[in-house]
């Protein structure tokens, strides 16, 4: 491998490798969180793929002997509580938090119901600040990590006619506690960014990309013309989680092909 810097002998493997490593990824049984999860094992990490549909992470695993997978729903402090104790346990150790689980909301504002907002906000935007908050009490003194917070560019810019007030609403806030939490653990050795995803065609968006309708909208919008190919964001998440980034925190990156720049 290349050096980069032959002053101080630094490579690519050590800059974006993550050999020894340990990591958790929510939301891990499609979509994104799949690729997230993929990636990162890929780079050498043991990963805990978590997410409710235990046999689609069983089917994952089986591809990648890195990946363990794990039954679990972020909305339960219990499950929070057994998915990092189990990294402890098992691996001793948990390196890099990857917030990713997540669910849509209706797009109208008028059909939100207020049991149904508080769902909303608990999935994409609670869960993910109590995982962090409890793996942030569990790492010990003196050691380094990283967590990584998946938000959306509906919680950026508005997208009606797609989006919704809840989702906007949860990803908006995850930008700001992503700051916050940056700002409060960044001298435990804890750093903590956002990756905001484009449009990619997933689970979430299903149908969005079948609509010659909806799909031409994404094109005319996006400054790259298209919507995001698999893979084309997990770069980001791997940046973030390796010692390539060691010196960012608190910061939003964006990989939207150009939406929220247009």
């Amino acid at each position: 491998m290349s050096a980069i810097g032959s002053d101080t002998g630094t490579t690519l493997d050590n800059l974006f490798g993550l050999s020894g490593r340990v990591a958790v990824v929510t939301g891990a049984s499609s979509g994104l969180g799949m690729g997230f999860a993929n990636a990162l094992a890929d780079a050498g990490a043991t990963v805990y793929a978590a997410a409710r549909r235990l046999d689609r992470l069983a089917a994952l695993a089986a591809d990648n002997p890195r990946l363990v997978p794990v039954r679990c729903d972020v909305t339960s402090d219990e499950d929070r509580r057994m998915l990092v104790d189990r990294c402890y346990e098992q691996s001793g150790r948990l390196d890099v938090l990857v917030n990713n689980a997540g669910k849509p909301g209706p797009p109208h504002a008028e059909d939100e119901t207020v049991a149904g907002f508080a769902s909303i906000l608990e999935v994409n935007l609670a869960a993910g600040f109590h995982l962090a908050t409890y793996a942030a009490t569990r790492l010990p003194e003196g050691e380094r990590a990283s967590y990584i917070n998946i938000s959306s560019v509906i919680g950026l810019v508005s997208t009606a006619p797609i989006g919704g007030a809840s989702y906007a609403a949860s990803k908006a806030g995850t930008l700001g506690l992503t700051r916050e939490l940056a700002g409060q653990w960044g001298r435990k050795g804890i750093r903590v960014n956002a990756v905001v995803p484009g449009w990619f065609d997933t689970e979430m968006t299903d149908g969005l990309f079948g609509n010659e309708k909806s799909a031409g909208w994404v094109r005319r919008n996006t400054m790259l013309g298209r919507g995001g190919n698999a893979g084309e964001i997990d770069g980001a998440v791997l940046f973030l989680a390796s010692d390539a980034s060691t010196y960012m925190t608190g910061q939003t990156l964006i990989v939207d092909g150009g939406w929220t720049a247009r």
